[in-house]
Formats: C-alpha cells, structure tokens, sequence
C-alpha cells in the first residue's frame, strides 16, 4: 500500500504541473483513467487516487459523461479568507510593505532546524525583511519567509508583490496550502534585530511561526515574524458548542 500511496502521489504531481503548464488548459478533458493507466502504467485505483488529489487541489472536475475537465482555481483572495477564518492567522496593519535586506538558498543548520523545525541539511529559499506600516516610524516586525526549494521560482516575483506568499505558490504551482500550524513563544530581541526594529536589546518580543503544508503533505513554506511585544496584539473568540 505504501508504494500505491507514494505513486498517486507521483502521478497527481506530474498531471499538476502539465496543467498549470498549459498542456490541459481550462476548459480540456483529461486522458481517459484507462488512458493514464497505460501512460503511467498504473492501477485504476492509482489513477482514481491522483485524480481525487486533482480534486481536491481545485483544478479539475469529474463529471457524468463528460469525463475529468480542467476548471479555472478560486481566486487566492477567496481562499486566503477562507484559511484565515479556520486557522486564525493574524492579519499585519492595511498597507504594512515588506522590506527586503536579502534572498538567498541556504543550508538549514542546527540552530535554524530548531527554529523552522526543518530537517538540517536540506536547502530552502530564505526571504528576510522588515514590515512596516504606511507612515510609522518604525518596523511592525521582522519577518523571515522559508520556501521549499520546489517552489523557489516565486522568489522573482518578491520585489513586487504585496501580501501573503503562499497564494503566489497555489497559482504558480497548482497547489493548495490546506494546513497553517501556528505557534507563538516569548523571545527576547537580539542586538542585530533590535537596531532594526528601534527598540533595546533584550527587548521581550513575540515569535510567531506559521507552518504551511499542501495537499500533498509537503511544507510549502515556514514564516517567522518577530515581534516587539508593544507591537502586538493576538484576538480570538471562542464559542460555546451546545451538542
């Protein structure tokens, strides 16, 4: 089963990208399952499994007599609500600019394993800057982006981007982040961070990390935001389930 398993998986990602390639455009059929059966040289039950992850992933439809059709994906904006909603990620000032002071591939160490909790040793896109509020005179946080070597692509469009990055990687890359896993813990500023962000070293501050992870099981992306603890404000309504 684990070979089925890790096949499906195989076979959604490559029909995932010829699709956000173009080569089964909106509007298109997919091959028959018995047609993708001798492609991949698979199961049905294999290709019944991509094509569910299809599904999921918001990039085709299975309908009677019509076969699987490619259909257009939800706009990001629709869906970036609709995760904030279920996983109660906080939302930065209107009109907070991301700052960029450097992108680069790194080599997760020990230290940055034990602060993404990323494997050390794999290679990972590292995007760091500054968000500031339009107007403020000093930075909301410092904010660290981690994005899978997979997905690195999006590192070009950075520079001119506002907002989340994990839209850039559903529409570019037909995935979708189905799993946000945030944790918060108390730090205290280091002298480097602090002349940034314009307070004292051992300043208490906020670190929120924020886990994305596709479909597939695979995390897209880790985001650190370090926060002076002035600066930051966590709101959440819990409500009463009367069974």
């Amino acid at each position: 089963m684990p070979d089925n398993d890790h096949r499906y998986l195989q076979v959604a990602r490559t029909l995932r990208k010829e699709i956000v390639d173009g080569v089964y455009p909106v509007g298109s059929q997919l091959p028959t399952e018995h047609e993708l059966c001798q492609r991949f040289s698979v199961s049905r039950y294999t290709v019944r499994e991509a094509l569910r992850r299809l599904r999921d992933d918001n990039l085709v439809a299975s309908r009677p007599r019509a076969g699987t059709l490619v259909v257009p994906r939800p706009t990001s904006d629709s869906y970036v609500q609709d995760v904030m909603s279920i996983n109660d990620l906080l939302a930065f000032a209107t009109g907070a600019r991301f700052a960029i002071e450097s992108s680069a591939m790194v080599t997760v160490d020990d230290e940055l394993a034990g602060r993404t909790g990323l494997a050390s040793g794999d290679s990972w896109l590292a995007v760091r800057g500054y968000r500031q509020a339009e107007g403020a005179d000093f930075p909301l946080c410092w904010t660290e982006y981690y994005i899978n070597r997979a997905f690195a692509g999006v590192g070009r469009l950075l520079q001119r981007h506002e907002g989340p990055i994990f839209p850039l990687i559903e529409d570019l890359f037909g995935q979708n982040i189905v799993e946000v896993h945030q944790e918060i813990a108390a730090v205290l500023i280091s002298p480097p961070l602090a002349a940034g962000l314009k307070v004292q070293p051992g300043t208490p501050a906020l670190e929120v990390r924020r886990t994305y992870t596709t479909s597939d099981g695979e995390v897209a992306q880790v985001t650190i935001n370090t926060h002076p603890a002035s600066r930051f404000r966590h709101a959440m309504t819990m409500r009463r389930v009367r069974g």
